[in-house]
């Protein structure tokens, strides 16, 4: 049998797969398709300090090899999740990642510390590149300055490990840097790419929000372009994601230098798939005498 564990920083993965914080709920929502424990880690949709109702329908919809979204970070808040999420963790043996999301500074400072309190929580994803909220989102991603403030403030007030969230927009490798130096424990990335489209037969966008982040097979050669510049610059665990829809897809990332990989829009399409893929994964290795899955992490020739 191969060994499938990967270690990140303080944390131990039973296998590389998790899944991406908006594409596999808060809670139990895909438990009846897959049994949880299997999974290396669960990433939660991103919790806000108050309750976010998000944006106007029509929120989504399909693209070539992908799909919009602008949702908004719709979730009833941290006091919901705190209540009425976490519970159902503690029944279940899993890394538990919680995403995170605010404003200002000060939410994400908020949240930080209410969420450090909880025994369950593992770690902290601190998600400072959603494209589809007018209020932070991308402001914090774009701006080092602004990067670098928020990871330290956070920072300041929490023991559990730090993932920042990057967005592909910008320059990630610089972006990965200012997140590292500020005291970033893991990095994860990316976030969906900022896209749009029109109804032709009404000329208006296929959105409520004009534009949304943009996911699926078609982003993940630039999910794999960043990858690889943010590994040349840092040596942070990193968890990658974009446009994962094949084992082949989870073993690519892994040899450019992903610690652990996200599964998310192919949890739409095949909410099984996370099940799938890990038995694939571990068929893999043993096919090609691989006795631990860290064998092949980073291992890219050029």
């Amino acid at each position: 049998m191969t060994d499938l564990k990967t270690r990140l920083g303080s944390l131990t993965f039973k296998n590389p797969i998790t899944v991406a914080s908006g594409t596999f709920g808060s809670k139990d929502e895909f438990s009846q398709l897959i049994d949880y424990n299997t999974l290396g880690a669960v990433i939660t949709k991103s919790v806000s300090l108050e309750l976010y109702k998000g944006n106007s329908m029509p929120r989504t919809c399909e693209t070539p090899s992908g799909m919009l979204n602008a949702i908004g970070l719709q979730n009833a808040g941290v006091d919901d999740f705190i209540a009425n999420k976490i519970p159902y963790f503690t029944t279940i043996d899993v890394v538990l990642i919680v995403s995170i999301a605010g404003r200002t500074i000060d939410e994400y400072v908020a949240l930080t510390e209410r969420l450090s309190e909880i025994e369950r929580v593992d770690a902290i994803e601190v998600n400072i590149s959603c494209p589809n909220v007018h209020e932070g989102g991308l402001s914090f991603a774009l701006d080092f300055r602004a990067t670098q403030a928020l990871v330290r403030a956070v920072k300041k007030v929490t023991k559990k490990p730090l993932i920042i969230k990057l967005s592909p927009e910008g320059d990630i490798a610089k972006s990965a840097q200012t997140a590292v130096d500020a005291g970033a424990d893991m990095l994860s990335l990316i976030n969906t790419v900022r896209g749009m489209m029109v109804d032709i037969k009404t000329r208006k966008p296929m959105l409520a929000n004009v534009t949304g982040g943009l996911s699926g097979p078609a982003i993940r050669p630039i999910a794999i372009r960043c990858l690889y510049e943010v590994r040349k610059c840092v040596d942070v665990p990193i968890i990658a994601m974009g446009g994962i829809a094949s084992v082949e897809d989870v073993i690519e990332f892994l040899i450019v230098g992903a610690n652990a990989v996200s599964l998310g829009t192919i949890n739409f399409a095949h909410p099984s798939f996370a099940g799938r893929v890990i038995k694939e994964l571990e068929q893999y290795c043993v096919a090609n005498k691989i006795a631990c899955i860290e064998e092949i992490i980073g291992t890219l020739e050029l």
